[in-house]
């Protein structure tokens, strides 16, 4: 099953406001774990950006201003998703960031299953923190090489997250996996060899004569 983890960085809390998408990433699972594929890309806001939004994310109006703006990649980014459930940490906030867009360009509203982390975290921790850094403290996922926010690394640590909230990975499997495709390869590439004669050889034959030959009373011989 394919599913597809999303984040995107903003200008700031509300679309309504005027605040843009500068950046999006999106990370292919298949399985619920990572193929190593992805989309990302920084996105020209077509606008300033607030000292609070730069503070959490780093991205300067100078560096966005420099890259297309949304609406210039929009067909790749749809293309990648195709239909396939999508996995967010506060959907609400990225899926009304990426309508707003979309609506900006006249295309429909993303449409297919989505699946918030957020609310799996409420649900599984009540009243505990459920942000994605707390998230990652609590299942011991490294946050060390993570200095500020960016989608495209918050993408890879949810995809993380989200495998430890569904259960996690079963220990051994992946080894029993391999175990079990190793010893199938072998059997199929073993050389048929031609079976081996019972019968027994002169050397044999002559060797068990001499032996019977010092047998004291052998039952064999015996008088019913």
């Amino acid at each position: 099953m394919r599913e597809l983890v999303i984040d995107t960085e903003t200008t700031g809390l509300d679309p309504k406001d005027g605040h843009r998408i500068c950046e999006v990433a999106v990370i292919e699972l298949m399985n619920h774990l990572p193929t190593g594929k992805f989309f990302h890309r920084y996105c020209n806001p077509e606008r300033d950006m607030p000292e609070g939004a730069f503070n959490v994310h780093g991205l300067s109006e100078e560096f966005l201003s420099k890259h297309p703006p949304f609406a210039d990649m929009v067909e790749e980014f749809l293309e990648f998703l195709g239909n396939d459930p999508l996995v967010i940490h506060n959907a609400a906030f990225d899926m009304g960031f990426l309508n707003f867009e979309l609506k900006r360009i006249d295309r429909p509203a993303l449409s297919m299953q989505v699946t918030d982390t957020l609310h799996m975290a409420r649900q599984r921790f009540p009243g505990q923190p459920a942000s994605l850094d707390a998230l990652c403290r609590r299942f011991a996922i490294d946050l060390a090489t993570r200095e500020k926010h960016g989608a495209r690394i918050d993408g890879e640590l949810l995809a993380a997250v989200y495998l430890e909230l569904i259960g996690g990975r079963q220990p051994g499997f992946d080894l029993a996996e391999a175990a079990a495709v190793t010893a199938l390869s072998a059997a199929a590439s073993r050389i048929a060899r031609p079976a081996r004669p019972h019968a027994a050889s002169a050397e044999e034959l002559s060797a068990h004569a001499l032996f019977v030959t010092k047998i004291k009373m052998p039952i064999w011989n015996s008088q019913p």
